[in-house]
């Protein structure tokens, strides 16, 4: 997959948007293995360079140098620096007028909506070029055969809707049901739209797995093809709109809700236990939909409510 700190080769469909060009300066990192502080600092290095050098300690508080500067302190003071020695991907987040005070949960959810979306655009942009090719090899050896190839699609969709599913549930089991409390009938068209979702997202789904038995480049493969790539076309623009309309109209009811610092944390964790394969197994795919800055925000959100086994455990899966 095209996260954004392996060296493996890639093919245009699996580009994620934090696969930047790394310099060659050399980063020390300095710390306890173990530590979420440290997997949180070396993810946010591996971000920026390859040229990243690791020594395992026994001290809880992570050291960063860079030539002869050194620096240890908070998460933010260390991930500024690392940001002014190497500016480029930025990951510092920029507050933008209004979006400080924003509640927990509506960054949460809108950062799991940038990550589907992405998701679901390198999906359609796979498929137009499998429609294109009809039925020949990729170019890229990693991919194999057109069998093989059509495997990996279907395995990377399956990972979606997973991602996808579990969304829809945390919205329905935690941030409507708030939302309804204080003003019944607010969710109903949102709680309407899952409804008509579901039965599409896994639609396409069968499709995937009729076109994997069929014979490469018949007339039947390539018209499963289109119609396949149509589909999810129409699913990335529906989805589009969903989100917007809930980022527009819906999310932003939360404000009136007056959650304090604490209700919010509550919130925040019971949305990451509602979504358990997006925040395990599926967290490395997660985060190669968001940008650099989106996913240390992502990971900051994490940080703030749960414990620190299970985020080192999180920050472990990706730099692994």
């Amino acid at each position: 997959m095209g996260n954004c700190f392996t060296s493996s080769k890639q093919s245009m469909t699996e580009i994620a948007p934090c696969d930047f060009i790394k310099p060659a300066q050399a980063f020390q990192l300095y710390g306890d293995p173990i530590s979420s502080f440290t997997l949180y600092l070396h993810l946010a290095l591996l971000y920026k360079t390859r040229a990243l050098q690791f020594t395992p300690t026994d001290d809880p508080i992570p050291v960063v140098q860079f030539g002869p500067e050194t620096v240890s302190g908070s998460r933010e003071m260390m991930v500024r620096f690392i940001d002014e020695k190497l500016p480029q991907p930025p990951l510092m987040v920029v507050v933008e007028e209004g979006s400080a005070t924003a509640v927990l949960v509506v960054k949460m959810v809108a950062l799991q909506h940038r990550s589907v979306v992405w998701h679901l655009e390198r999906m359609v942009r796979w498929s137009e070029d499998l429609v294109t090719r009809g039925g020949r090899r990729s170019g890229d050896p990693t991919m194999g055969s057109a069998r093989m190839e059509a495997r990996k699609f279907g395995k990377s969709y399956s990972q979606l809707l997973e991602v996808m599913v579990e969304h829809a549930q945390m919205e329905e089991r935690v941030v409507f049901p708030l939302l309804e409390t204080a003003e019944r009938g607010l969710c109903k068209a949102a709680n309407e739209e899952h409804g008509r979702d579901l039965p599409v997202m896994n639609g396409i789904r069968e499709d995937i797995k009729s076109i994997a038995v069929l014979d490469t480049g018949s007339h039947d493969y390539r018209e499963a093809l289109r119609n396949l790539s149509t589909r999810l076309k129409s699913l990335l623009e529906h989805s589009k709109e969903h989100f917007q309309e809930e980022e527009r109209n819906v999310l932003p009811l939360m404000e009136a809700l007056e959650l304090g610092k604490d209700q919010q944390l509550r919130v925040l964790e019971q949305c990451v236990d509602v979504m358990q394969g997006t925040h395990s197994h599926l967290f490395s795919f997660f985060v190669e939909g968001l940008l650099p800055r989106e996913a240390m925000q992502y990971l900051d959100l994490i940080i703030s409510c749960k414990e620190e086994k299970l985020v080192a455990s999180m920050l472990r899966r990706i730099i692994e």
